[in-house]
């Protein structure tokens, strides 16, 4: 198995900041950021304790090639992959919220929903829906970005009332989030899959509206498997997933939710490579090609030479 990158400290000639969230290693710079996509994993918003091997060259690459397949909708943050796990984009200003878009009824709107909810972030649902149905057109529920702890609920209304989004931005994020939806919608179609629910973060960058951070990888996303998806839900019984909660279901198995007292339980050496296996498998059906790591695994000479090589010959627009 791959080593793994599970943290770097650089400190490079004109970097302003760094900053270290759950996934990625941020460095800051006057008009650019350069972002390290590590290894590590969190579930329940805690950092698990290892690293998965080849994890952080999965996101990335499915990250850029999404990206770059949607420049058509909205202009994005990324300028350059110059390492497998580096992105090197445009620092915008981010809005404090994610656009979360949902076409099925699953994960969290479901157990809203379950509980006896019937408006998530002030929209309508209609009576007698099971888990994973279709819903009958996609909804937009927005979370706030928690800097701490879990992110929350809110609705439209909310956001312009107390000035998260300005009106006329906020309405021009969902134009984008419902078009992205269904170019993603259709890429998964291709691979034999559905895209259930996502979530976009969007960001200014000299008064333009810009997506940023990842799209459509099975961290920020859930997929089902098309072939039986009708005669699963006929039978009532669970949806293939294409997406992290395997992780999520491996870690309520034992007893961890991310919930006060509870312990992340013992993450072996097999724990990790089925984990990283998985990754491996969820790129190969969702891109349709195989996977190719580095050879001999990631090195952080090799990571740190890339993001210095790319200030030395980039020209920014």
């Amino acid at each position: 198995m791959g080593v793994a990158i599970k943290e770097t400290n650089f400190h490079f000639p004109e970097q302003e900041s760094f900053y270290r969230g759950k996934v990625r290693d941020v460095y800051i710079f006057p008009e650019i950021i350069a972002i390290v996509v590590s290894d590590r994993i969190s579930a329940f918003d805690v950092v698990l304790p290892e690293a998965i091997p080849y994890k952080g060259q999965v996101l990335n690459k499915i990250a850029g090639d999404f990206l770059n397949a949607t420049r058509d909708i909205v202009p994005n943050w990324l300028l350059d992959i110059p390492h497998p796990q580096v992105a090197i984009g445009r620092r915008c200003q981010p809005f404090p919220i994610e656009m979360v878009i949902r076409g099925y009824l699953a994960g969290h709107a479901w157990r809203e929903y379950r509980d006896g909810k019937r408006t998530i972030c002030g929209v309508p649902l209609p009576e007698g829906l099971r888990e994973n149905d279709r819903l009958p057109t996609p909804i937009i529920t927005p979370s706030t970005k928690a800097k701490s702890g879990h992110d929350q609920d809110i609705s439209k209304s909310e956001i312009i009332a107390r000035g998260l989004v300005p009106e006329k931005h906020y309405l021009r994020l969902e134009r984008y989030t419902r078009a992205l939806f269904e170019k993603g919608t259709a890429m998964a179609a291709d691979q034999d899959l559905i895209l259930v629910d996502t979530k976009y973060e969007f960001g200014i960058y000299h008064d333009r509206i810009m997506l940023i951070d990842e799209i459509h990888t099975p961290d920020s996303s859930r997929y089902f498997y098309a072939d039986g998806y009708q005669e699963r839900q006929q039978k009532g019984i669970p949806q293939k997933q294409l997406s992290k909660e395997f992780v999520r279901e491996w870690l309520m198995e034992n007893d961890f939710q991310g919930g006060t007292g509870q312990v992340v339980p013992t993450m072996t050496a097999e724990v990790v490579k089925s984990i990283s296996d998985r990754y491996i498998e969820l790129y190969n059906l969702l891109m349709g090609e195989p996977f190719i790591a580095i050879n001999n695994g990631p090195d952080q000479g090799q990571i740190e030479d890339s993001i210095l090589g790319w200030f030395q010959n980039a020209t920014i627009n």
